[in-house]
């Protein structure tokens, strides 16, 4: 595996900050109280990219980093929205460069994977990056396995590797366990899962009739509209109730227990609504409760079907 580690040569945080907040549900004000509190907790990885927030999550990140810049770990993603295209990739990061109003960045992920595209164009402008020193390491954002392998195959061919690899994951979005974290044990990639909340729907919020994006986005609504991950986000209150800690802090702890799993990245609009992922950073947890946690949801079948051999 790729050790991923600041300019300055300290190691990445064990938990990663994503700032899809800033700018949006976050003003400049609370985004700057939740980058306080994960520096005070010792996370020194922040995640953003350029379609958030039309701009703003770059340049509220840009700002709060720059006073410390070579001692932390900065993320950005490009080619979302539009191609995997040289042009759009140039254009997209030089844009990114100067919201953030740094000369480099720590890791760069192409967003989405684009089918329209020859991933040798891409991944030729993706070394380029990387040789001009503006880039220090590539990784790629909700590809397949196989995606991740034939982009690997190309990228080698231009003498550049991935380093990471950023999929959803999470209690009740289980599918990354099925090749993509075996993939990512095998062949050496850093993992950091987003949604490690299910988009809030781990928090409890939505069975106590609260608003919120699986109410409001069609996206979300979708995306967790399955009966069975309401009644497991139930039941995950229920158990965090009996040990005495937070559905949050539990189900983050869980996704990060993985031994597929790097960072998991972790978000909030508030400093208090962030304060139950930050603890589960310290939150240890035995083999007993995450069986017990992980038999709230299916666990999805292998990739060949055969389940007597799951």
């Amino acid at each position: 595996m790729t050790s991923l580690a600041t300019n300055d040569g300290t190691s990445i945080s064990k938990f990663c900050f994503g700032t899809m907040q800033f700018g949006g549900k976050a003003d400049e004000a609370q985004s700057g109280e939740m980058f306080a509190a994960c520096r005070e907790a010792g996370i020194n990885f922040f995640d953003t990219a350029f379609g958030y927030t039309d701009g703003k999550s770059e340049r509220y990140l840009g700002k709060l980093a720059a006073s410390e810049r070579e001692s932390l770990f900065l993320a950005t993603k490009c080619a979302h929205p539009a191609p995997s295209t040289p042009a759009n990739i140039t254009a997209q990061f030089e844009e990114s460069m100067d919201r953030l109003n740094m000369g480099y960045v720590d890791l760069l992920y192409l967003h989405r994977w684009d089918d329209g595209t020859p991933l040798e164009d891409t991944f030729e402008t993706l070394a380029q990056l990387v040789d001009s020193g503006r880039v220090r390491h590539i990784g790629i954002s909700n590809f397949s396995a196989w995606q991740t392998m034939k982009a690997q195959a190309v990228a080698r061919s231009f003498s550049l590797s991935i380093a990471a690899l950023q999929p959803m994951y999470n209690l009740v979005k289980r599918q990354a366990e099925v090749e993509i974290l075996p993939m990512a044990l095998s062949e050496g990639f850093s993992v950091f899962p987003y949604s490690p909340l299910g988009g809030g729907l781990l928090t409890g919020k939505y069975g106590k009739g609260d608003g919120g994006r699986l109410v409001d986005d069609p996206m979300y609504k979708a995306r967790y509209a399955q009966d069975w991950m309401h009644d497991a986000a139930i039941a995950l209150q229920e158990m965090a109730a009996d040990v005495g800690v937070s559905p949050i802090t539990l189900a983050v702890a869980w996704v990060a227990r993985n031994p597929g799993i790097t960072a998991p990245i972790i978000s909030g609009r508030t400093v208090e609504q962030l304060r139950p992922s930050l603890d589960a950073m310290t939150f240890e947890m035995d083999e007993a409760l995450y069986a017990q946690l992980a038999s709230l949801t299916p666990t999805p079948p292998p990739a060949t079907d055969r389940l007597e051999e799951a």
